[in-house]
């Protein structure tokens, strides 16, 4: 499979559907850029989904998470220790969070399940490599059936 195969393919359909899914969010914490954005598993090809071992499913999103050292000579991808959690307002449940590398690009993907309509919380605790401090970001999404 060639690099960036999935990348490209989760970029793609937050290029083509910005109604229906958030786009790519950035949150900046020092010389270091959480890059993060929640898919339906929907979107994405069988084929693709298959060769990461993604469930599809109308109740099934994934949780994407990169980070980027901005340096005085351009931003470079940065492995990190990740941990996370999502929640509802019932109920609580750990991301598993799986590192793929493709390429130079590093990045994060856990996949959980939800309800139409539901807003979900999200929190996430990452160290990326090299920094001295651990970072905590919370946010919320709603999701939709397609």
């Amino acid at each position: 499979m060639r690099p960036c195969v999935f990348i490209r393919t989760v970029a793609l359909w937050l290029a083509l559907l910005p109604g229906l899914v958030l786009a790519q969010q950035t949150e900046t914490f020092g010389p270091f850029e959480l890059h993060y954005s929640v898919v339906n598993t929907t979107f994405l090809d069988p084929t693709v989904a298959a060769t990461y071992g993604i469930t599809r499913g109308e109740k099934r999103a994934i949780l994407n998470v990169a980070v980027r050292e901005n340096l005085a000579d351009g931003s470079k991808a940065r492995a990190m220790e990740l941990q996370g959690r999502t929640s509802d307002l019932m109920q609580q449940q750990a991301l598993e969070f799986r590192e793929i590398r493709e390429g130079d690009a590093i990045y994060y993907i856990a996949e959980f399940s939800f309800i139409n309509e539901e807003w979900r919380f999200f929190e996430i605790e990452f160290r990326p490599e090299g920094a001295t401090q651990s970072y905590t970001y919370k946010f919320k999404h709603q999701l939709y059936i397609n």
